[in-house]
């Protein structure tokens, strides 16, 4: 576990005197099903269409942060007038719940790169690549979207998906792939109902990355000494929005010079540029970047864990320059970086299921109907339902994944390794509000495929792997841990778990159908080769070309680094277990492998610089006085940030970007 011991929770428990509050009310219902296609509609034009900011790719969504603002003021405004008529807390906190699983479900890492995939192939087919053979044959015509006269419009632009030939079309489409996403989310929900009490209740997890939505509808927190009458979170707020408000000033006129952002229209200097020569020149991409929502999320997470996670990649920069100094290179892939990792995480998930053995194995004999010390009456749903839910989840799982090719074990051992993931995922941000977790192709598809070969398989499962891609490219906004952080907030709001369970379930369902439709949209709008960005389409059918016209060997190098990533994690775990002293992490070892790590390490060492010197010159008292400026940094960024893209969008124009 974790030594949280330097953060006090900001959250205040609710006085048992207000009595329960409820979240589940027609008004927050109706007001999240209105907001949640603007909010899809901003999301998509800020990842796909203009390729910026990104906000999907973090573990705090600054697009659901500051439409949760937003609304916090205007109830607030309505409680000074009509208080009968305004929100409750837990409301709020239901409508900033169900954006985030919006914005998970159609983010840079899930339905973003689906989308493209349900087209790509037969728009793309050409002699040269020879798909028509290679790929076409291979696919389930039900599952896409085949007819040129329907797609050509996807890919030119000024068209509108809302004719009805293009509707009849694509909704079978639309709604296998929205039941297949939401039988993921089903599953989670029930991983996450049994898991709840022992994290929440038992071992007492401090749940970083729901801080400021707590600290935003606090009660009192507009009134005297609350969060927004106090002058250390105005400091904050001031500081981090003039940073931006100046630097997107100068996006427009050069003339007026920039506060700290090396870059033009970016908060990054790539450093790599100063070392060219070997084996020096083997680091890589390495950006210096000051984001100041960043350092203040940062101050949320353990000191331990915020002294390794930069340490940690400095400490992988240093194995690629020690493999190019010894020629290690030459082996591709050397040093296996994806494997390492996705063995750390493996490391994670086990011990984390070691830690809570006692419980789940109470929890089988509730589910079982036997004698058991634990109790379910108040949980999300029933033990027995959740495991039954699992157990029928995976089962439709392996038989949608057997029907489009993979052999039946190979899809039992793929989402195993994919639910595994999710739960190690969800515990890290549970214990340690970890920012990011992109983990860069390591799906199980990915580690597969290196450690055996692709020519292991056969072309029918590679087809599958690949059509698969979209949510196994990379783990950013995954949902899993939304839904457990949406329980947290229910328990500080006094507030049925199952009503909150239902409403996730529900929610994140239709989530998924809007955002197909708004993606489709913008794409049969803007043209998704004419005038889009960017589109992933492409990775998952060329990945799959190659693993068929160029089949590899097995590789026994990529398997011993699943198991040196799993036994170095194991090693800190013990480590860390065995002396309070050791500052190592092992989770920041799995986590500062991957991409997003580049951008997020030099904020994170500031932020470890800011609590250490807290801490030791304040104590715990000063520490906890201090976070008000902290949470200032974060939506003075997130409010000026996110009004000059809504402004961007809104003229058609390009702005700075306060995030990558």
């Amino acid at each position: 576990m974790t030594n949280n011991s330097e953060n006090i929770p900001l959250q205040k428990e609710p006085d048992a005197a207000s009595g329960r509050q409820s979240a589940v009310t027609w008004r927050s219902i109706l007001i999240g099903l209105i907001i949640l296609p603007f909010n899809d509609y901003w999301q998509v034009q800020m990842e796909i269409i203009r390729y910026s900011a990104h906000p999907s790719t973090i573990s705090l969504f600054f697009n659901t942060v500051f439409i949760l603002l937003v609304l916090t003021v205007i109830n607030q405004g309505v409680k000074r007038i009509r208080p009968a008529i305004a929100l409750q807390r837990a409301e709020l906190l239901l409508i900033y719940t169900m954006l985030c699983i919006g914005s998970a479900v159609v983010g840079h890492d899930t339905m973003e790169i689906l989308v493209p995939m349900l087209t790509w192939p037969f728009r793309h087919a050409t002699t040269s690549n020879n798909w028509v053979h290679v790929i076409i044959p291979h696919l389930r015509k039900p599952l896409f979207v085949i007819h040129k006269s329907i797609y050509l419009g996807y890919y030119l632009g000024d068209d509108t998906i809302f004719r009805m030939k293009y509707i009849l079309a694509w909704l079978p489409v639309v709604c296998i792939w929205t039941l297949f996403l939401s039988t993921l989310l089903a599953i989670f929900l029930c991983m996450n109902a049994i898991l709840r009490k022992q994290w929440t209740d038992n071992e007492r997890l401090t749940y970083p990355i729901i801080q400021v939505p707590l600290q935003i509808t606090q009660e009192g927190a507009f009134d005297k000494g609350g969060l927004f009458r106090n002058r250390l979170f105005w400091m904050g707020f001031l500081i981090a929005g003039t940073i931006d408000m100046v630097n997107s000033l100068n996006y427009y006129y050069p003339n007026i010079p920039t506060i700290l952002t090396p870059g033009f229209g970016q908060s990054f200097l790539d450093i790599s540029i100063f070392f060219t020569h070997k084996p020096w020149n083997a680091i890589g991409w390495t950006p210096v970047s000051f984001y100041p929502f960043m350092i203040g999320l940062g101050m949320f997470m353990p000191l331990d864990f915020l002294f390794s996670m930069w340490f940690f990649y400095w400490f992988w920069k240093l194995q690629h320059v020690t493999a190019s100094a010894m020629a290690w290179d030459r082996t591709p892939d050397f040093p296996y970086t994806e494997n390492q990792s996705y063995g750390a995480y493996l490391s994670f998930c086990f011990y984390s299921i070691w830690l809570s053995r006692s419980y789940l194995k109470q929890v089988v004999l509730r589910a079982l109907g036997r004698p058991s010390t634990v109790d379910d009456t108040d949980e999300p749903m029933s033990y027995r339902t959740a495991l039954l839910g699992i157990l029928t989840g995976m089962c439709a799982l392996v038989a949608f994944s057997v029907y489009i090719g993979m052999v039946w074990w190979i899809a039992v051992l793929f989402f195993v390794m994919y639910l595994g993931l999710a739960l190690a995922i969800t515990r890290m941000r549970a214990e340690l509000g970890t920012p990011i977790h992109d983990l860069h192709f390591t799906g199980p598809d990915q580690v597969m495929t290196r450690i055996a070969g692709s020519r292991a398989f056969s072309p029918d499962t590679l087809t599958a792997f690949s059509l698969y891609f979209w949510f196994t490219r990379a783990y950013r906004g995954h949902p899993m841990p939304i839904q457990l952080e949406g329980y947290k907030m229910a328990e500080q709001t006094r507030t049925s778990y199952k009503r909150w369970n239902i409403a996730m379930l529900c929610m994140g369902s239709i989530a998924v159908f809007i955002g197909f439709w708004v993606i489709l949209q913008l794409m049969y709008h803007y043209g998704a080769e004419a005038k889009s960005t960017m589109t992933f389409g492409a990775e998952s059918y060329n990945q799959l070309q190659s693993w068929i016209t160029t089949p590899s060997r097995g590789s026994f190098g990529q398997l011993m680094a699943v198991f040196v990533g799993l036994g170095f994690a194991a090693f800190l775990q013990y480590m860390r277990i065995r002396f309070p002293w050791w500052p190592f992490h092992p989770l920041a070892y799995a986590v500062s492998s991957s991409y997003e790590i580049n951008l997020v390490w030099g904020p994170l060492f500031l932020a470890w610089i800011f609590k250490s010197l807290l801490l030791r010159y304040s104590g715990r008292g000063g520490f906890q006085k201090a976070l008000p400026f902290f949470i200032g940094l974060m939506l003075g960024q997130f409010v000026v940030g996110s009004l000059w893209n809504i402004y961007g969008i809104a003229r058609g124009l390009p702005t700075y970007q306060f995030w990558q």
